[in-house]
């Protein structure tokens, strides 16, 4: 019989007769098309990974159509870092450097606490179109992000929890594994209960050792809280996905007013926009950016008689 292969996807889960909430994850081809997209270097491979992980854990709390949005800026030579994740397991996100390589921290490890770099700030605003239905901010307290996502669900969300966010960066670039847990405490739960299972997380060690070498999300799952303690409650898909387009560009470009949209046509013969999420371009020759005009204009004259 075959081991099971795990695929990019979210699993959810009770323990302990619901005393614990758990959330375990493997994005690693998420994170793979992240830096297919954005040519990250291996440091900053690992800042955006783990944001994009970290992302899709907190947006797993998020409902019908609500986005959940991380910004975090440090003093590092990453830059700002964006994430964008939603209630359907999608995440998009950046960062204003992907090309940070720095040398291997004193533990040997990827040093993303030097690439984010201390003092910063970590802001999570949640989203439905564009209304914003709650901000919350926090100082960053390691740079390493797993505490510094853990603190935030501490402080702005009241809610104790335990986060774990891996990226294994081969030697070639490319990714070998990235996921990451979060343990939430819930209402009722005993102090034998959270004794346990800190005692536990403290002795597994590295959770990227642990992704590399369990075969599912449910071996994981045994792995944090010990066997025969949770419950499956539902196993998802998650992914890279960015919903930009052609057309949302255009009305974007339409809102900039006819002078500034001719100053495009007369000095550039054009224009070409880039999805700051995804890298993808978007090419508007002479004719669509007149286009743009006729229907802005179109859409003013109809708003005045609206008026009168």
């Amino acid at each position: 019989m075959e081991e099971a292969i795990m695929s990019d996807q979210l699993l959810t889960a009770l323990a302990f007769d619901g005393q614990l909430r758990v959330l375990v994850l493997d994005a690693t081809g998420v994170v793979q098309e992240a830096v297919n997209r954005h040519k990250t270097w291996h440091t900053a491979t690992a800042v955006l990974g783990r944001t994009l992980v970290g992302t899709l854990l907190l947006a797993s709390n998020s409902k019908g159509d609500e986005r959940l949005r991380v910004e975090i800026l440090g003093t590092g030579p990453v830059g700002r870092i964006i994430a964008e994740g939603d209630a359907y397991g999608h995440v998009r996100g950046f960062v204003s450097n992907p090309q940070v390589a720095l040398e291997l921290n004193a533990i040997g490890k990827l040093d993303v606490a030097g690439a984010v770099g201390m003092p910063g700030n970590m802001a999570v605003r949640k989203l439905l179109g564009n209304k914003e239905l709650f901000s919350g901010q926090v100082p960053l307290v390691s740079g390493e992000l797993a505490e510094d996502f853990t603190y935030y669900m501490a402080v702005s969300e009241q809610t104790a929890s335990c986060i774990g966010l891996s990226v294994l960066v081969n030697p070639d670039e490319s990714v070998a594994k990235s996921g990451g847990f979060m343990i939430q405490v819930m209402p009722g739960a005993t102090d034998e209960t959270i004794d346990f299972i800190e005692k536990r997380i403290a002795d597994l060690g590295r959770f990227s050792d642990l992704l590399e070498s369990q075969p599912s999300l449910e071996a994981l799952l045994d792995l944090l809280v010990g066997h025969g303690n949770s419950e499956v409650l539902s196993k998802k898909d998650v992914s890279f996905y960015c919903g930009c387009s052609k057309e949302a560009y255009g009305h974007g470009i339409q809102s900039l007013g006819r002078k500034e949209i001719q100053a495009m046509i007369d000095e550039d013969g054009g224009a070409e926009v880039v999805c700051h999420y995804c890298e993808n371009h978007y090419d508007y020759s002479v004719q669509e950016l007149e286009a743009i005009i006729a229907a802005g204009e179109a859409a003013g004259q109809e708003a005045d008689a609206e008026e009168v």
